[in-house]
C-alpha cells in the first residue's frame, strides 16, 4: 500500500469518517478506544496512565526498587515538588529508586520516574536530583515516549482498524510497550532529549533549586569513560553527555542571568549507605 494512501486512511480514521461509513456495530471496546486514542494523539489521563501503569510494571520485573523505603519517600517528595512547577501538576506522580548500578534514568506515561542506584550514587545534593528528575518529568509532559510509540505504530494500527482482530486491552498495551528490556532500551529522539534538559533545569529553577545542577551532572558523567559498562544503556538511549551539555549551554545562554541562586540544599541530600 503506498504511503499516501496509508495517510489518507489514517487521517480517516482518527476523524471518525471511516466509521460513520461502516453499518452501525455494538459500542468501541476499550481497546479500540485506546487505539484511537494513541493514532489521533489525544489521549485521555486515564488513557496514558493506563499505558504507564503497564509499562512501569513491566520495568519493575527487569529491575526492583531499591528495598530503602526512607530513600523511597525522599526521591518521591523532591520529585512531587518539582513536579507541581510544570504544567501537569495533577498526575498523579510517582517516583523511584531502582536497583541497578547503570547510570541512567527512565520515565513512563502518566507520571512514573524512575532513577537507577548507579546514577543516583552520582548525585551530590538535592538540586542534582531535582534536575533529573526534572529532565524525565519534562518527558512525560511533553508526552515524549506516547509520540515514540504512536509513530512506530504507524502502519500496523491502521492494519488493525482494517479489519483485523483487536486483543484486549491489557493485551494491546503489552504490544504497544514491550517488556521490561526493552522500555530500558528505547532511544527517543535527540530533539526530545534536548528539549528534556530544558525543561529539567527551568523546572528546578521554579522549584528553588540550582537551575545549574543538571548541567553539573551532565559533566560529571561526561567525565566517566565511555567504555565503562555502567553507561551503556545512556549512550544507547541518549546524546553524549557532552553533546547535552554544549546544547544546554547554548539554548540557556544568559536567560538565567537575573534568577535568583537557586538552593543546593547538600546537607538535606538522603545519602545512600
Amino acid at each position: 500500500m503506498k504511503k499516501t494512501t496509508l495517510a489518507m486512511l489514517l487521517a480517516l480514521l482518527c476523524s471518525g469518517a471511516l466509521a460513520e461509513s461502516q453499518p452501525a456495530q455494538t459500542a468501541e471496546r476499550p481497546a479500540d478506544q485506546l487505539l484511537r486514542a494513541l493514532l489521533s494523539g489525544k489521549m485521555s489521563v486515564a488513557e496514558e496512565r493506563r499505558v504507564g501503569d503497564k509499562i512501569a510494571g513491566n520495568f519493575l520485573g527487569a529491575v526492583k526498587l531499591v528495598a530503602d523505603p526512607a530513600l523511597q519517600r525522599y526521591v518521591n517528595l523532591v520529585g512531587g515538588w518539582v513536579a507541581l512547577q510544570s504544567d501537569r501538576p495533577d498526575l498523579p506522580w510517582r517516583f523511584g529508586v531502582v536497583d541497578s548500578e547503570d547510570i541512567n534514568a527512565f520515565s513512563a506515561p502518566g507520571g512514573y520516574v524512575f532513577v537507577t542506584k548507579g546514577l543516583y550514587r552520582r548525585l551530590g545534593n538535592e538540586a542534582e536530583l531535582a534536575g533529573v528528575l526534572g529532565h524525565e518529568i519534562g518527558h512525560v509532559i511533553r508526552k515524549h515516549q506516547l509520540k515514540v510509540m504512536q509513530k512506530s505504530q504507524y502502519i500496523s494500527t491502521v492494519a488493525v482498524f482494517l479489519g483485523k482482530q483487536l486483543k484486549n486491552e491489557d493485551q494491546l498495551i503489552q504490544n504497544l510497550v514491550g517488556n521490561g528490556a526493552e522500555i530500558m532500551s528505547r532511544t527517543l529522539d535527540k530533539d526530545s532529549e534536548y528539549e528534556a534538559d530544558r525543561v529539567g533545569m527551568v523546572l528546578a529553577a521554579r522549584a528553588g533549586y540550582d537551575a545549574y545542577a543538571l548541567p553539573k551532572v551532565l559533566e560529571d558523567i561526561g567525565h566517566i569513560s565511555d567504555k565503562d559498562s555502567r553507561l551503556a544503556l545512556l549512550y544507547k538511549t541518549h546524546p553524549a553527555p557532552a553533546d547535552r551539555f554544549d546544547h544546554l549551554a547554548q539554548a540557556v545562554g544568559d536567560r538565567l542571568d537575573s534568577v535568583p541562586e537557586g538552593k543546593t540544599l547538600d546537607q538535606r541530600f538522603y545519602r545512600l549507605p
